[in-house]
Parts: structure tokens; sequence; C-alpha cells
């Protein structure tokens, strides 16, 4: 009943038009503002967050802005506000222009628009030389006009736009990026240009001489790329990027083709690919790299400097060698067609810090479900076991968990016990045949007369009837 009327008081008020502060959580909230109700708003004064939902600004183009007095700019700079969201708005690229140099004057750090229309055109002039606080800038779902032509639009805003640190535009149908207006990002250090519609051919003039100097990490995700070598060489000149996501892109890689990332590249996400096997080349100098979601049946490559190896939701039928990863600390292999695991992986298995591998369909032979319970108890089998870790045959064990099955070492690697027993018999054999022959020397130095007869062929004779050497 409660929420009910809680849901029911907020549908009414955002029907009013009011804005709603949260001192909790220091956020505010503001819902279709108006000339009649705009002074709600001095609540928000308070806030670090403030969101402004709905309304039409395009009413007040023609409305004078005049420069703000002394007292009004150091009130502006007395506010706690860090971050400010405009969302399901449209918004005049000339009143936006008019209105934005006002926040030189404020700690705004981070401005958001969500599902927002930005109408027509501005010169953006008042905004030539002007500096903000504003480092992290983010578009959603949002629309205007082509950025193709724009190049003169975005130089008048170098001067802040050269300091901004962090930008994303997702799911804005972006179909591409003029040179001209990288260049203008100097300091920018994130880059999220996730779901669009940027295509093979727009990568190359988006990433060209002088663009993006200082990015290291780039999200292309979910875009209309195809080619993995085009890609490689679009981003050849980002000498400083260190995180690439390219996940959610039907890519291909050409045979005849070849192609060498930056070196600095750290971080590899290439998950949800449709990729049936690895594509190469993979950066030299990877810590990260990320198949999960595809259709891979084997991973046979080396990366020496690998950290994190996330493998899972594949058709994996076994695991890959560690061998091929000295360095890694984090393997996952969640959700494959795994069914065992060798002793000797286990070995290595159990020197890493963190081990997924969930949802297989195990198959609890003595040596297989063995092999599970001594991997989890070097303790780095963590999220999932026991719970998530199932027997799917033989058919007694369908269902059990792997954890309850009934293994012993004795059971399930009978050469990791019956070794050292054979050593220790064979070393008993050498100490013996040793200690026989010691014997007949000293036999030997005593005068004949003075040994039973018979007595050295049946100390012989016993020795080579001893079960121990037989």
């Amino acid at each position: 009943m409660r929420v009910a009327v809680l849901l029911l008081g907020l549908a009414l008020l955002e029907a009013e038009g009011r804005c709603f502060f949260n001192r909790t959580q220091e956020y505010c909230v503001c819902y279709k503002l108006s000339q009649d109700n705009a002074g709600s708003i001095i609540q928000c004064l308070a806030a670090s967050v403030v969101e402004f939902q709905g309304g039409e600004l395009e009413r007040y183009v023609d409305l004078p802005i005049r420069d703000l007095d002394p007292s009004t700019i150091d009130m502006l700079g007395t506010l706690e506000i860090r971050k400010i969201i405009l969302g399901d708005l449209l918004v005049p690229e000339v009143l936006l222009a008019r209105v934005l140099r006002f926040f030189s004057y404020t700690r705004v750090q981070e401005m958001a628009f969500e599902s927002c229309s930005f109408l027509g055109r501005s010169s953006w002039d008042e905004m030539a030389g002007q500096n903000l606080p504003i480092l992290s800038l983010h578009f959603h779902n949002v629309t205007s006009a082509p950025l193709t032509g724009r190049e003169q639009d975005f130089s008048k805003l170098s001067s802040w736009l050269g300091t901004l640190q962090e930008l994303s535009v997702t799911s804005s149908h972006v179909t591409s990026l003029p040179c001209g207006i990288g260049r203008v990002f100097r300091a920018l250090r994130s880059l999220d240009m996730a779901q669009n519609s940027l295509g093979d051919g727009s990568l190359m003039p988006a990433f060209c001489e002088g663009a993006f100097p200082q990015l290291q990490v780039l999200s292309l995700q979910e875009n209309n790329l195809t080619s993995y070598h085009g890609v490689c060489k679009s981003v050849q000149l980002l000498h400083e990027l260190q995180h690439l996501d390219l996940s959610q892109n039907k890519l291909v890689a050409s045979p005849s083709s070849s192609c060498q990332w930056p070196a600095s590249l750290r971080i590899f996400n290439l998950s949800n690919a449709g990729l049936d096997k690895v594509l190469t080349p993979l950066p030299p100098g990877l810590e990260v790299l990320d198949l999960s979601s595809n259709h891979l049946h084997a991973v046979d490559i080396s990366l020496h400097s690998l950290k994190t190896l996330l493998l899972s939701q594949n058709l994996l039928l076994a695991a890959p060698s560690i061998r091929n990863y000295p360095t890694l600390h984090s393997l996952h292999l969640d959700n494959n067609l795994i069914t065992e695991w060798p002793w000797d992986e286990v070995k290595l298995l159990g020197n890493l810090q963190d081990v997924s591998a969930a949802g297989n369909p195990y198959n609890c032979t003595c040596a297989g479900a063995g092999a599970l319970q001594a991997l989890a108890a070097t303790g780095c089998l963590r999220q999932g076991w026991p719970q998530d870790y199932a027997c799917h045959s033989p058919p007694q064990y369908q269902g059990t968990l792997v954890r309850d099955v009934p293994a012993s070492v004795l059971q399930c690697n009978r050469a990791a016990v019956l070794a050292p027993v054979c050593t220790a018999l064979a070393l008993l054999c050498v100490a013996g045949a040793g200690w026989l022959a010691m014997a007949r020397r000293r036999r030997a130095a005593v005068p004949t007369a003075a040994q039973p007869q018979g007595h050295g062929q049946e100390l012989g004779e016993k020795a080579r009837r001893s079960p121990m050497c037989s």
C-alpha cells in the first residue's frame, strides 16, 4: 500500500512539474519545469547531482540572457553541484550555446544528455576561447545534425574540448567521426562510441594523424565493424591506447592481411564477436583477453604477458594449456563443453588465483571428479563452487554435485601413489644387493677354514629367492 501511494504521489508531482531533493543521496530531480514552477529548483542548490527530465526548451530561444553580475557569479562558485543530467528534452543548439558559457562559473565536472534531440545549428561564437570545468561529457540516445562539415563549430569549442578527459556518444546512430573533430580532443583519455553505426570505412578518417593523441580507452562495441585487420590499421596511430573493446561486432580476418596493433595495448575485448577461431595477430603485450560468448572449439595461442583469460560461453572441449601463459592469474571457462581435467593441468591450475569453470557437462568418473576435487582443494575455484559444478555422466551420478562424488587419490590417480612405492622398493633392492656384496667381500677376507661349509652359497640362494627384488 505504501509503495502504491508513493508511486501515485510521484506521478502527480511529475505532472505538476516540480523538483524533488533526496538529501541522503544529495540527488535532485526536476520534472517538466516551466516558468510557473521554476522556483522549486531552489531546493536543488544543495545537491551534488541535478537531473532535469522532460520539458520544451525551444520556447525560450528568444529569451534575452544577460551577463551575470558579480554576486551571482560568486554564488555559482559556492554550489556543490558536480553533475547535471538532461533527459527527454528538445534542446535548441542556439540556446545551449548561449547558456553553456555560464558553467564556467560553477564546479560542474560532468554533464550527460539522455534521450535528447538537438534542434538546428548554432555558430558557437559565444564559446570561442571559453574554458569550462566540465571534464566528462556523455550523450546517450540523442539526435542532432550530422557531424560531417562541422569542424569549424568544434574549433570554436577547442579551449574547452581540448581539456575534456572523457567522452561517450552511445546509441545515437553515429556513422562517421571527421578527422578534424578528433584533433580538437587533445587531452581525451576515454572515448565510448558503443551501439552506433560506424563501419569499416569510417574508422581510418576518425583516427587520423593528430586525432585523440592521448586516448587510452576506446569502446567500439556493437557497431557495424567486420574487418579485424581494418580496425587494426585504423587504430595504429593511437600510440597511448591501452584498452580496446570490439565486442558485439561480427569480425573476420583476411588470411592475406597483416597488421601490428599498438604496442601499448593491454586489454582487448573480443567477446560476442561471432568467432569460431581466435583471430590473429593479437597484441603481444596483452594482459587481459576476453573471448567469451563466441563459438570457439579450441584456443591454441601463446601470450607470455597474459594475466586474465576469459573464455566462458564457448564450445571448448578442453581447457587451453596453461603452459602457454606463464604469468596467468585468472582463467574463466564457464558454460563450455569440458568434461574432464587432465591431472598435469590440474597441478598447474592450482597455482592460479582465480579459476571458474562452472556449468560444464562433467564426466564424473573417478579421474574426472577427483581432478576437480583436487583443484577445489587448492582454493582457486571460487565463484560457483560447489553448487554450479554438477555431473553430466555417468548415469549413476547425473545431477550430483562433483564435490559429492566419492573419489580418493588411490582410486583416481594410482600412478601418483604407486610411483613412490615402486621407487622405495627399488631403492631397497639396491641397498640389499650392496649389503650382500659387502658381506661377500668380508667373507672372502676370512680364511676358508673359519667359514662354515656352504654358508656363502646359502646367502646367495636366499638373495635370489627374496621377493623384494623379484
